[in-house]
């Protein structure tokens, strides 16, 4: 800790920080002051320097993203430290979280907090990729609420991403990189002219690597890379007051991912591994060597993910005003297997996808002139279709872990049978005679094969349409030379119509073992949860003990929602120091959740659908010019009424509104060139979140204080209430640093040589898993070593990731179907390789 201590002094007084100092031009540059004026952003839909925009925006430039290796938005946020990127089970599933606050991964009814937007094209469901994309010329992230200039679904931040436009000047780029794993990644992209008013570019990659897990099972490596895609981008300009931008992607992913290990085999999972007669005898995880990286599936997680667009931009300039409009088709298909029980036993395995259909269309009109008056006005509109759901079946093992797990029939109830009945059920489940003393009565019920039986289980699918559209504007003032100030308003508008079609395939769980009427008859009593209620692993709490499907008569699968935002800030030039305070407002719709713990309102608590979110942010900043670098400085107070609470819970997600989340925090941006030769950058971000009020948590097997088990029905509540705790998964201390050396060895020749370091401090990932099983922070060291020749315009670049071999865990969840047992998803270990780039 106190290395950490040390650090952080040393990068305050080195004044570290933001990505951003990074044009190519930027490092022959002695004047760092001068080049920092020169980085642009679009972060208020128009351009503005840097160090103007009064906003809390990172700036990562093409440079940084090269020489630090970034493949996709997870390595991303080792450059911008208020950004926390995961992705878990699938490659088509990435979560995006600014300042504490985004979720919606796994649960395809919850849109994202944050919102992904590739040149001005809103991306509804991104995957991590950015190796689809061809030269990217800057991405930026925006903090806080950005609705009264994005429209919807930015009401955490957003992410802009920004690529460079086809050139009327002939040229292109080429690279391939070599690496351990067998990596093989090739890229390029050729622009030029096609006539004096018709620019394009055409772009492609392929990226294939081993995986650095292995299934012993199996023997295949898990956690590979095997994607391409090709992208084709072309710039008309009739006139020199219209432009017209049209782009068409494709790219695919067929991957063996991912890779889950196991923190803890409770009862049900060391049973499994328990030696026969005592158990099924089958492999399972092993703790204590985790981060080796081998995982036990008895079949190999197959991921395959087809994304393609056309997206169509018009800019024209109309004297006194900019029209911008986007128009955008996108179509994404993903599907993935997997084995979910996570052991060597063919106990469940999974098969799930979705196809997603989405339009949007945006018009905007901004203001130009020289005035002290700009405004901004513009509308945005969106139509998707989601189909989505899985189809888990039981396999061969089912019945011997059922058997297992209910335990045999205790002496003292062989002794109350007749005689008779005595000599069938002694020594045997009381899985199987709950089925023998059934079939007294039913005779279609046999026993032995009749409950947990090969294919049975749950299909469970959805579908959902949903129609947004916002109307949003901004207006700035410049009331003196140095005092400006900004409103900003938006109308927010969503409906969404979700349809259910869920069929139980598991006849143990349909069964209401408090009550079983055959038991009755034969005048015995009916209640056996105790011995069998774990088994039951859908709907076991419910009423019914059996889904509800919707549209019902009592629920319509429609689900409306608006709101007005608004923004209003002032900034202040002080001349190298621009300030500004600001108070913003952001909203996302209400969802629905589209999992096996979805339930019908008032069923067990857990209501189909989740109400919306409504942030609000109280904002100041400081951003300082000072010679050789900057500092920027926000100190903020964000709050969420109504959190989307999306917690998986072993078999599907509890989707709830928790009362109030809140985080105060601050963060810093800034960058330095001391000397001519030596750059430093580096961010720092510090968050103090808290649930003001959430009584509707999900309830977990080892907070036994909240969720303590009922002695008479074995079950637990379904809530428990952590008002006053600190929510999972947002780290107090965030911090990214870089320091690079150039070096000009003359005849044309330069060298740099930039390293990295990006911690977390450590934090309890989930609320459904153990805090000494799910508490971790991150420290990862990463560099890049690199020889260019500017004649030839060659580049050659050594460089590594994770070169200390930090061991950590992106997420934590309870193991499916295996009460008491948690598994986690592990990092990526240290990777190196060369890369060679050639410019023309």
């Amino acid at each position: 800790m106190h290395k950490i201590h040390f650090l952080g002094a040393s990068l305050l007084a080195l004044i570290v920080a933001g990505p951003a100092l990074a044009q190519d031009n930027a490092a022959q540059a002695t004047d760092a002051s001068s080049i920092i004026d020169e980085i642009v952003v679009t972060a208020t839909k128009r351009e503005q320097t840097l160090q103007d925009v009064p906003i809390s925006v990172s700036v990562t430039s093409a440079q940084a993203i090269e020489r630090a290796q970034v493949r996709d938005l997870i390595d991303l946020q080792s450059l911008v430290p208020s950004l926390k990127v995961s992705q878990f089970n699938a490659v088509g599933q990435t979560n995006f979280i600014i300042r504490g606050f985004g979720n919606g991964n796994g649960n395809d009814g919850i849109e994202s907090s944050v919102g992904v937007f590739i040149d001005g094209v809103y991306r509804s469901r991104s995957s991590s990729a950015l190796d689809d994309l061809p030269e990217i010329e800057r991405i930026e992230v925006l903090r806080g609420p950005q609705s009264t200039l994005f429209g919807k679904n930015v009401s955490a931040g957003a992410i802009s991403i920004v690529t460079k436009k086809p050139s009327f000047e002939f040229g292109g780029k080429a690279e391939v990189s070599f690496g351990n794993y067998d990596l093989k990644q090739f890229k390029a992209t050729v622009s030029g002219p096609v006539s004096e008013t018709l620019a394009v570019r055409l772009s492609g990659g392929v990226n294939k690597r081993d995986g650095f897990a292995t299934n012993l099972t199996t023997g295949n490596d898990v956690n590979d890379r095997d994607r391409w895609s090709i992208r084709g981008d072309a710039l008309w300009l009739p006139t020199d007051k219209t432009s017209v931008r049209i782009i068409a992607d494709y790219n695919k992913i067929s991957e063996v991912c991912c890779a889950v290990v196991s923190l803890f085999n409770g009862p049900a999972t060391q049973f499994i591994g328990a030696t026969a007669p005592f158990g099924l005898g089958k492999p399972v995880g092993n703790p204590a060597t985790k981060f080796d990286r081998d995982i036990i599936f008895n079949t190999d997680p197959t991921n395959r993910l087809v994304g393609k667009g056309l997206s169509g931009q018009v800019d024209q300039d109309l004297g006194f005003a900019a029209l911008t409009a986007i128009t955008a088709y996108r179509k994404q298909t993903s599907e993935s297997y997997q084995d979910v029980d996570f052991t060597g036993a063919d106990l469940a395995n999974k098969a799930d996808g979705n196809a997603i259909k989405t339009f949007t269309q945006e018009l905007r009109l901004a203001s130009k002139g020289e005035g002290p008056f700009h405004w901004l006005v513009g509308g945005f509109y969106q139509s998707e279709k989601l189909s989505t759901g899985r189809t888990i079946s039981y396999g061969t093992d089912i019945r011997s872990f059922g058997d297992g797990l209910s335990g045999q029939v205790p002496a003292a109830l062989i002794g109350a049978l007749p005689a008779p009945l005595r000599p069938a059920l002694t020594g045997r489940s009381n899985l199987y005679a709950l089925e023998f003393l059934q079939s007294l009565v039913t005779p279609s019920i046999r026993p032995g094969s009749t409950y947990f039986q090969a294919g049975q289980g749950i299909d469970d699918y959805y579908t959902m349409d949903q129609t947004s559209y916002s109307l949003f504007s901004q207006a700035d003032y410049e009331v003196t030379d140095r005092l400006t100030l900004t409103g900003g308003l938006a109308y927010l508008n969503d409906e969404k119509d979700a349809a259910a079609q869920v069929v139980l395939r598991d006849p143990l769980s349909a069964l209401n073992l408090q009550a079983v009427p055959q038991f009755a008859a034969l005048g015995l009593p009916g209640n056996i949860y105790g011995a069998l209620g774990g088994l039951q692993f859908y709907y076991g709490n419910t009423p019914n003990h059996a889904p509800v499907n919707f549209p019902n008569a009592t629920e319509s699968g429609n689900l409306k929602g608006n709101k007005v935002t608004y923004a209003a800030r002032a900034a202040y030039d002080f001349g190298a120091i621009n300030a500004y305070v600001s108070y913003s407002t952001g909203w996302k719709a209400g969802a629905f959740n589209l999992s096996s713990d979805s339930r019908p309102p008032n069923a067990n608590g857990v209501g189909r659908t989740a109400s919306p979110e409504d942030v609000s942010v109280y904002e100041a900043g400081l951003k300082a010019n000072f010679q050789g670098g900057y500092f920027n400085l926000a100190v903020f107070d964000q709050a969420i009424e109504g959190f989307q609470s999306n917690a998986f819970t072993g078999i599907g997600y509890s989707l709830v509104n928790a009362g109030k989340e809140s985080v105060r925090g601050f963060e810093i941006d800034s960058a330095y060139r001391p000397l001519s030769w030596l750059s430093l950058t580096g961010a720092v971000t510090y968050l103090d979140p808290k649930y003001d009020s959430f009584t509707g948590a999900a309830c977990v097997n080892y907070d036994t204080a909240r969720c303590p088990v009922n002695p008479a029905t074995g079950t637990r509540p379904n809530f428990r209430d952590l008002t006053g705790d600190k929510p999972a998964g947002i780290p107090k201390w965030s911090l990214s640093t870089s320091a690079t050396v150039t070096h000009d060895f003359g005849n044309g020749y330069s060298g740099y040589l930039r390293a990295e370091y990006d911690y977390t401090s450590k934090v309890q990932l989930s609320e459904t898993t153990p805090p000494n099983l799910s508490t971790w922070g991150q420290n990862n060291v990463n560099a890049s070593l690199g020889l260019t020749n500017a004649e030839h315009k060659l580049e050659v670049m050594l460089w590594g990731r994770n070169l200390t071999k930090d061991d950590s865990l992106i997420a934590t969840f309870p193991t499916v179907a295996q009460d008491g047992s948690y598994s986690g998803y592990p990092n990526a270990p240290r990777t190196y390789g060369v890369t060679v780039r050639k410019t023309f």
